[in-house]
């Protein structure tokens, strides 16, 4: 309210000389409540506010970065939108860094190398003060031209020992090998996979080799007829099931799948087959999306705090920009979520001329 009790309205000229004497501070306080809010009392702060708030004022943002020689952008680069995995990511993300006043640029490469380069190259020209990336394989020379920038950067999503990139994830590899010791230990011997595609994409391939490795540590291998390699979509994850078990040769007795929208697949697919999961066929999956407990049986998958791992490269981001050089992010711990799609394997039975027919 204004003096006299009556409303004071937005005023379309208002100016930051306004806004300071209606708060009865000086206009660098008012520049400061807004470029440098840490070094504002929080009462005065807040004065500020209200009376920039009754004149309609903000600051210009072009006049504010100049100003303070900053652009308060960051950016973000995920390989898709259309996954709850990297929406929750960023959006831990950019709560992090909104409250610090940092306004998050997302670019989205579509799982394309190309377009991730140029969506890096796009938000430097920007003006980005930093950048999360989610995984290390992209074009040669990407992460050199960020740090010819002096632009401070952060992978998300992996963290490999012995890389040179400052990381916020957990080891894919690492993940995966767990997967298999389980369904080693209730005795399977016999294993189908099914995956997103590799290409460009370092933590697929870190999966792969962990799986790999920890069968061939019991001497097992995976038959080339029970691997498939497609979209990471519920209609790909049907498909794939149905072309393993129909192949000639053993059937697997374990089906490991890259994400949970291709387990689910699986799933609905061994139901249509008549395949009992998991007295027949144990199936995992990998994100613990949450459609993953409510599916029939529930699905046995690895979980991963990705809401976390926003917060982490957040906050590492924001100890750059503050000038101090924080120590590299420790790995997250991804869980192994037992539920009842995985079991002891039985006697194989073959699937009958109706089955293959359906």
């Amino acid at each position: 309210m204004g003096r006299g009790g009556r409303e004071r309205k937005g005023q379309p000229g208002a100016r930051a000389l306004d806004v300071a004497a209606l708060a009865g501070v000086s206009t660098a306080t008012v520049s400061r409540a807004f470029n440098a809010p840490e070094k504002v009392a929080p009462e005065i702060r807040e004065k500020v506010l209200k009376a920039a708030a009754e004149l309609g004022w903000m600051p210009h943002p072009a006049g504010a970065a100049l100003a303070s020689r900053r652009t308060w952008l960051a950016g973000v680069l995920i390989p898709t939108l259309d996954n709850d995995v990297f929406a929750s990511q960023v959006g831990a993300l950019q709560t992090r860094l909104s409250a610090d006043g940092v306004t998050v640029l997302i670019g989205c490469s579509n799982y394309d190398a190309d377009q991730a380069a140029n969506q890096v190259r796009t938000m430097l020209a920007r003006g980005v003060e930093a950048l999360a990336v989610v995984g290390e394989s992209h074009r040669p020379g990407l992460f050199e031209t960020i740090s010819a920038r002096g632009v401070p950067y952060v992978v998300t999503y992996s963290h490999r020992p012995g890389s040179p990139h400052p990381s916020v994830g957990f080891d894919n590899a690492a993940a995966f090998r767990r997967i298999a010791r389980h369904l080693l230990d209730l005795g399977h011997r016999d294993f189908g996979l099914i995956h997103q595609p590799s290409i460009d994409n370092d933590r697929v391939v870190a999966r792969i080799e962990g799986l790999r490795a920890a069968l061939a540590e019991e001497g097992v291998a995976l038959r080339p007829p029970h691997v498939r390699e497609g979209p990471a979509s519920i209609a790909f994850g049907r498909e794939s099931l149905r072309s393993i078990m129909e192949a000639p040769g053993p059937r697997p007795t374990a089906v490991v799948c890259g994400n949970d929208a291709l387990a689910i697949g699986a799933l609905i697919e061994a139901r249509a087959l008549g395949i009992g999961v998991p007295e027949e066929l144990s199936i995992t999956g990998f994100d613990d999306v949450a459609m993953a407990e409510q599916t029939d049986p529930p699905l046995t998958t690895m979980r991963v705090d990705n809401a976390e791992i926003g917060r982490r490269a957040a906050d590492y981001l924001l100890a750059c920009l503050a000038g101090r050089q924080p120590p590299p992010p420790p790995p997250l711990e991804s869980r192994l979520i037992l539920r009842a799609s995985t079991g002891a394997p039985t006697a194989p039975r073959v699937l009958s001329d109706a089955q293959r027919s359906l």
